[in-house]
């Protein structure tokens, strides 16, 4: 859910409720006028028809003529003097119709109808009221409060989410890359929750990846150099040639290992900061197995031995970092091998398969859970002759990701390790993002 969406929900919700408030208001004002108008226009027409049938009358017998129109309009009606209206008049507010006055309170209002000859004043009422002012004003109130609480249910979980989005923010501007939100309620915030929460992830494994590769690289380089030094020194002295080209060879040899351990930490580097455009295509993954197997061969006094399926593979996968994630097993399992590496490849309708095992010492269970993390390494001395610095498992794990599959480790029955590829024949949907790789 993108910012914009969260804004005009709540944009929405809020116009179209004070439109529904709004037009609620106008049809309930719209009846109640109606009402007033309707009602005081009947009383007046009333009071005039009864005031032209006393005039047609003698005055001694207005008052017979009051009653009699009394109950058949079921009004209460009389006719009094002008000057005793005060006495009469409600202590309430009127209003004035002609020379119709209105007294009216919440409930009942009474009408004096001034008569045109005769000094007198028809009266009609108490009657009930036909309107409601008070009423109408607690209706009122009550849609606005119910609109109100609407709106409270609805934005208080906002609210409180975005306090703890706060405070997480705070505690990650202070270096606390673990700060997560959590429990989050509202369906606006939760989607922005979790991308933060993926993101401060990536973030606090970026920081840790960027802490282990300066150390492995205080590490890993401090010896060649500390070796350089040292032939360099003794070049000064050496007086024989041959010995001169000795530690010139020397130097060389540690400036070519220094170049390839520069090279390996940039590759993972660059793999860990950004996540390339693969190019899936058809390959046969049997020819590129061979291809694998007969280079490592070249420089292996064992033996590499491929066991292929018994007809060709036609496997979606990306043909470059493939070959890379295969030939860092392969060389590891050269690496540690005693004399004997088999390679071997499988596949049905969904998945297919690659495992490269050797007849080593084999690793060790607790080391198993952290093998194919970066600059994890069975040798914690780091020395020369076992290997680099641990990240060709970790970039082959990476690439497996990239393939949609996974890497995995067991035991061989060779006696040493055996490592699996595995990920889906065919390639569906886009690539995982940045932030979805670990």
């Amino acid at each position: 859910m993108t910012l914009g969406r969260s804004f005009f929900a709540l944009y929405c919700l809020i116009i179209v409720g004070l439109g529904v408030l709004n037009w609620v208001l106008d049809e309930f004002w719209s009846i109640q006028v109606e009402q007033d108008v309707e009602s005081y226009t009947g009383y007046k027409t009333v009071l005039r028809a009864v005031e032209e049938d006393l005039l047609e009358q003698p005055v001694d017998e207005w008052a017979g003529i009051v009653e009699q129109a009394s109950l058949r309009y079921a009004l209460p009606m009389k006719v009094e003097d002008r000057a005793n209206i005060h006495l009469i008049a409600p202590d309430s507010n009127h209003i004035v119709f002609d020379n119709i006055s209105v007294y009216y309170d919440d409930k009942r209002i009474t009408l004096f109808h001034v008569m045109e000859q005769e000094d007198k004043v028809l009266v009609l009422g108490p009657v009930k009221s036909p309107t409601r002012p008070r009423t109408a004003a607690i209706i009122r109130l009550f849609i606005i409060l119910t609109l109100g609480l609407v709106l409270f249910v609805w934005i208080w979980p906002i609210s409180r989410d975005l306090s703890m989005f706060d405070r997480a923010l705070q505690q990650f501007t202070q270096g606390n890359f673990n700060a997560k939100v959590l429990n989050t309620r509202s369906s606006v915030i939760r989607p922005m929750a979790q991308t933060f929460n993926k993101m401060a992830g990536r973030i606090n494994s970026l920081v840790t990846s960027h802490k282990e590769l300066t150390n492995a690289v205080a590490h890993e380089l401090r010896t060649p150099l500390a070796r350089s030094r040292f032939s360099l020194e003794v070049l000064k002295a050496a007086r024989e040639e041959t010995d001169r080209e000795k530690y010139l060879e020397n130097i060389s040899n540690d400036v070519n290992e220094l170049e390839v351990l520069v090279k390996e930490m940039l590759v993972y580097a660059s793999f860990e900061n950004e996540q390339p455009n693969l190019s899936f295509s058809m390959g046969n993954l049997t020819e590129l197995l061979r291809h694998q197997v007969h280079s490592a061969s070249l420089h292996f006094d064992g033996s590499i031995h491929l066991k292929p399926p018994q007809s060709e593979l036609l496997i979606e996968y990306d043909p470059h970092f493939l070959n890379r994630a295969v030939s860092n097993l392969i060389e590891n399992a050269v690496r540690y091998t005693k004399d004997k590496v088999l390679v071997s490849v499988s596949a049905d309708n969904q998945m297919c398969q690659i495992c490269v095992e050797d007849n080593g010492d084999g690793v060790e269970d607790e080391f198993k859970k952290v093998i194919f993390d970066a600059f994890s390494r069975f040798d914690e001395s780091r020395g020369k002759d076992t290997g680099g610095l641990g990240l060709g498992l970790a970039i082959t794990r990476k690439i497996m990701i990239w393939h949609h599959g996974n890497a995995t480790i067991e035991d061989s029955s060779l006696g040493g390790a055996k490592f699996i590829l595995t990920w889906p024949r065919k390639q569906q949907g886009q690539l995982q993002t940045f932030g979805e790789e670990i």
